[in-house]
């Protein structure tokens, strides 16, 4: 959370382009990484992240304080937008494809990396395997590190259904891994 975000909000809120500059800066990083994480391509992830922020400035009059952190608005604004992204995208991608991406990565890494890179790109591929809503859950709560309160408001859901996604999300993730 930004020091004194509450009030560079209320001045966002009130017009001041200033005060939502500073809370671009301090969010842009982290919205961007969890976009990356959904749509796993640099340029489609720039776009969306920009379209979020373009989207809660454009709607920041309609912003509501909650005692959230502003940043669950953000994620929520993030997620709509990237379902909104793949339902008018509608593409499959090409496994032959995704795997000589992945070799032709792998070939330039030392022994040690190629291994971590492969656990990784590995753990990556299960993840992608769950529902959107799971892996939106995993994201935010260990990636982004919010909290189970702050992960609730972001994707519309109760303290107690956002335990559920994620110890499901953990066990459906344990058993593909093995």
């Amino acid at each position: 959370m930004l020091d004194g975000e509450s009030k560079i909000v209320l001045k966002a809120v009130g017009g001041e382009a200033s005060a939502f500059g500073l809370l671009y800066d301090h969010y842009q990083p982290s919205i961007y990484r969890f976009v990356i994480l959904k749509v796993s391509r640099r340029e489609e992830a720039e776009d969306l992240t920009h379209q979020v922020f373009l989207n809660a400035w454009q709607n920041i009059h309609k912003y509501k304080d909650l005692g959230f952190p502003f940043s669950s608005w953000l994620y929520h604004i993030a997620r709509n937008l990237i379902i909104d992204h793949y339902r008018a995208k509608r593409e499959h991608l090409n496994v032959d494809d995704m795997e000589n991406e992945l070799m032709a990565e792998i070939v330039n890494l030392p022994d040690t990396e190629t291994e971590l890179r492969m656990e990784m790109e590995r753990a990556r591929g299960a993840i992608k395997k769950l529902s959107p809503l799971h892996q939106d859950v995993l994201l935010m709560r260990f990636v982004e590190e919010l909290s189970i309160r702050e992960t609730a408001k972001a994707i519309g859901k109760s303290e107690g259904a956002v335990k559920v996604l994620q110890f499901r999300a953990i066990e459906k993730l344990k058993k593909m891994l093995k």
